[in-house]
């Protein structure tokens, strides 16, 4: 892996914001740059205030295991306070 950023598009359902991604920075991050209202709370993968779905893409998380459960991680559901993109991604909030 390099160690210069990617730049990705994360875009959210059903509202359609664009956003750069930078694979450097939390996916909250950039849906916050772009102008997303996306809820927020601990900043930190525990609280899950910030729980979505990703529709397309991928991300990876810096920490071992993010506050998700497996059949939720097997779902899609992710953290985007601590999740990075790998790719564009597409994400709709909460269940």
């Amino acid at each position: 892996m390099s160690d210069t950023p990617t730049l990705f598009t994360a875009r959210t359902e059903p509202d359609d914001l664009q956003a750069d991604a930078w694979s450097n920075e939390p996916l909250l991050v950039s849906l916050e740059m772009g102008g997303s209202n996306w809820p927020s709370s601990c900043r930190s993968g525990n609280c899950r205030t910030c729980i979505g779905q990703l529709k397309s893409g991928t991300v990876r998380y810096e920490m071992e295991w993010p506050g998700l459960s497996a059949e939720e991680k097997a779902e899609g559901y992710v953290l985007p306070c601590v999740a990075y993109p790998c790719s564009d991604v597409v994400v709709q909030p909460g269940y």
